[in-house]
């Protein structure tokens, strides 16, 4: 009975995003997001950033489905750069240049466009059932939720963004800590009181989500990338024949499958996402295949398994933030910053508050795939061209829209001296091999992880013990601690280094 009550708001959903306004936003999304997948470089970590402030005159809704819109429609675009020009377009499409590549090469990169396309498209509309029928379940439980849980699963949430990063732990737990510091910057709710503000009274209201992300990501990508001097070679000639052949379907429709299935649970993972399911779908397929040696050398199932992962994990993603208020990874942090500068609170709440967002963003998504598809594969000519334009000509143009963006939101020439400052930052980070993704994800849930905290020692009369007699929240807390654990293990953090 409530899987019908589900495929029932399911269709309210989509009367919610076949309203014009929200069509229209959807096909800019998806057009947005391919865009930002074919320009190496950019990714749709960037784009979200950048378009943050536009969200800001938008309904919640058009705002939700057009940023939706960009993040799976980023891992289609990224597909046909990693296959026509062997350079991901964003980091989830890497393991699709190892046979991607090869097969465009072979003459084949028709029926990898496509294999790559169709696979995202049947991932794209399983996740959204996915998300339809398990969503609403998860939230019910999130609704039993006390404060002090909230606090533990916050942390879970954090520790997992630590053990899912690349490179160093303590590099990792840096930026963490980091990102929690800058959360406290400005004024205190409950004592009025001004914290690390340096006597900058602009800094009253803390730091926005907007100059920080655009800074972190998008101004140090183009710092670093005016360091990258290599022209790109894109494969000559004209694409022929997209549609696969019957082997080709033999052979990848069993690991479009398995990398659906994969890429929708590991999406709801905090730190996961699509990047984390593309390499899993990858290793799988290696590794039960019969001949492992055809893996980096053109074969379709290195093609079609994680561009299914990708996509499903993009989408599911945002069962995390829907359901329990915790963003899974960076770009749901924009997610979440989205939906907090039009005063909604990320969780449960926003499936019985806001019904027409939650449905609409979900049924939105089956809307976006269908146009991806239909977008994607009769333009490939396009992005092949696109590719050939010298990409220092793209950065002055997105430099001034982050500076217009950041000033328009709060009309303060300080925002803009922030994204500079954040950007420098930025990149000094990427020099020092440190991950700017958990400091972005601590910074999103600091203000909330306090709020919990103070919440529950007002609730519990000051009793700090609260987090561990409450069962769940103790549960949470011993899982939380078991990671790290097992994370600081020598023989363990080596391997997780080498891996990344």
């Amino acid at each position: 009975m409530e899987i019908l009550t589900n495929l029932g708001n399911l269709g309210h959903g989509l009367a919610i995003a076949f309203e014009f306004k929200n069509l229209m936003y959807c096909l800019a999304g998806c057009l947005l997001g391919t865009l930002i997948g074919v320009l190496p470089g950019l990714g749709p970590l960037n784009a979200i950033a950048m378009l943050l402030p536009i969200s800001f005159h938008l309904t919640p809704e058009a705002a939700l489905i057009m940023l939706a819109g960009i993040y799976y429609g980023a891992q289609f675009g990224g597909s046909t750069t990693s296959i026509l020009v062997n350079t991901p377009g964003e980091m989830a499409s890497v393991v699709t240049c190892l046979d991607g590549h090869k097969m465009a090469l072979q003459g084949r990169a028709g029926p990898a466009l496509a294999v790559a396309a169709l696979g995202s498209v049947f991932a794209g509309i399983v996740a959204t059932f996915f998300i339809a029928l398990f969503a609403p379940p998860m939230a019910k439980i999130a609704l039993m939720f006390g404060p002090a849980e909230y606090v533990s699963l916050m942390i879970l949430g954090l520790i997992m963004a630590v053990v899912l990063a690349q490179g160093s732990v303590l590099k990792a737990l840096a930026m963490l800590v980091l990102g929690l510091l800058l959360s406290t910057v400005g004024t205190d709710v409950i004592s009025g009181a001004y914290r690390m503000t340096m006597g900058v009274r602009s800094l009253a209201d803390g730091i926005g989500v907007v100059p920080i992300a655009m800074g972190l990501f998008g101004m140090s990508e183009i710092i670093a990338n005016l360091e990258k001097q290599e022209p790109m070679t894109v494969v000559s000639g004209k694409v022929e024949g997209l549609w696969p052949n019957g082997e080709d379907f033999r052979r990848c429709w069993p690991a479009v499958l398995r990398g659906t299935a994969l890429g929708s649970v590991l999406g709801l993972l905090p730190g996961g996402g699509a990047m984390l399911s593309s390499f899993a779908a990858y290793v799988l397929e290696k590794k039960i295949s019969k001949d492992p040696s055809r893996f980096g050398n053109g074969a379709v199932e290195g093609v079609a398994a994680p561009e299914s992962a990708n996509n499903a994990g993009a989408q599911t993603s945002f069962v995390p933030l829907l359901t329990l208020g915790i963003p899974s990874n960076a770009i749901i942090a924009l997610m979440a910053g989205a939906m907090m500068i039009h005063g909604i609170t990320p969780g449960p709440s926003v499936m019985t508050q806001n019904p027409n967002l939650f449905w609409g963003l979900i049924a939105s998504m089956l809307i976006g795939n269908l146009m991806l598809l239909v977008i994607n594969l009769p333009l490939v000519g396009i992005w092949v061209k696109l590719l050939q334009i010298p990409y220092r000509l793209f950065y002055p143009l997105i430099l001034v829209f982050m500076c217009i963006g950041v000033y328009t939101i709060g009309n303060s020439g300080f925002d803009v001296f922030l994204l500079v400052i954040f950007g420098l930052v930025g990149y000094l980070l990427l020099k020092w091999q440190c991950e700017p993704a958990p400091l972005l994800l601590a910074f999103v849930l600091g203000p909330i992880l306090e709020q919990n905290y103070t919440r529950a020692l007002q609730v519990s009369l000051n009793d700090p013990y609260v987090f561990i007699t409450r069962p769940i929240s103790l549960g949470l807390l011993i899982l939380a601690a078991l990671l790290m654990l097992v994370l600081v293990l020598p023989s363990i953090r080596r391997a997780r280094e080498a891996a990344f």
